[in-house]
């Protein structure tokens, strides 16, 4: 300020962007509680800003401060600019030690790419691994707090704030035990006369049936009887000791379909295929790199 005085300009505070991103209001993170903690925190961190950023960046609405738009898109930049420091900061580490590698996938996705992913580290095997499995939702998450680098998911997610890749289509299959009473191929009318076994409500691969049932006409609750578990390894294990019918994709029960602990049944008249993506913060410096190991586990 002293400078600015003497007419040699005010020097930039380059804090300013880092006390914004880890301002911890609800519409920042959505999950904050909103105690009378999280208020204090959030209008501490809110006063050490500069007038200009608090005035382009926050309006009130009644006694709540929210963002306004220029401050959605300052958020998100700023966001980047943390995640590619956070990533700069290791890479230095890595300079005197091993190079690491931090991502997230669903667990579909990481089923599926593990044969790519231990060639990479067999022709790395300096590098250290820390690898999520969780639902996109919560990798979502983890990618804006600069937990991971990046992710591959199969949910749709806002482009605004992330760029990706198309990783890869994969069909979901409808799938049984081999003593399981159900014909080969049947109409999805007359797959309704059967047991259906479901992840939880917000997987992905559920989310996305329940998508296409629904453009048919159907819900899950046409199903005579509904079995939800929580994890992709219990859906298979019902499954396979002749519980009811799963949809699942095709990548993930391609061992179980070889060795024949599932047969896969064919419904003419309903098919389910989704995308894939490789995605990471909009905005990042380390687009090359993360292209790079796109390109090392794609097929």
């Amino acid at each position: 300020m002293e400078n600015a005085k003497k007419g040699k300009g005010a020097m930039l505070d380059f804090s300013y962007p880092y006390i914004f991103v880890r301002l911890p209001s609800h519409e920042l993170y959505p999950g904050c509680c909103g105690t009378s903690h999280h208020t204090a925190c959030r209008f501490s961190a809110y006063s050490l800003l500069g007038t200009r950023i608090r005035d382009q960046a926050f309006s009130y609405k009644g006694k709540h401060l929210q963002l306004t738009q220029a401050g959605h898109i300052l958020w998100n930049a700023v966001t980047a600019i943390s995640h590619d420091d956070a990533i700069l900061k290791e890479h230095l580490r890595d300079l005197q030690h091993n190079c690491s590698l931090t991502f997230g996938a669903t667990p579909t996705a990481g089923v599926g790419i593990l044969d790519k992913l231990a060639d990479l580290l067999k022709h790395n095997d300096d590098m250290n691994l820390r690898m999520e499995i969780a639902d996109a939702e919560k990798l979502l998450q983890s990618l804006d707090d600069g937990a991971i680098d990046f992710a591959i998911v199969e949910s749709s997610f806002d482009q605004g704030r992330y760029e990706s890749l198309l990783f890869s289509n994969e069909p979901i299959v409808a799938v049984c035990g081999t003593g399981y009473e159900a014909p080969e191929e049947m109409t999805l009318s007359e797959l309704m006369r059967y047991r259906i076994i479901v992840r939880e409500r917000h997987a992905g691969a559920r989310r996305i049936l329940e998508h296409k049932l629904a453009e048919q006409g159907y819900t899950l609750d046409h199903f005579p009887a509904r079995y939800e578990v929580g994890s992709l390894s219990a859906v298979k294990g019902l499954a396979c000791r002749d519980c009811g019918i799963a949809f699942l994709y095709e990548t993930s029960v391609q061992k179980e379909l070889a060795d024949g602990t599932l047969r896969r049944i064919v419904v003419k008249d309903f098919s389910v295929m989704h995308a894939f993506s490789f995605l990471w913060r909009k905005g990042s410096m380390y687009r090359a790199l993360f292209t790079q190991i796109y390109d090392q586990l794609k097929d």
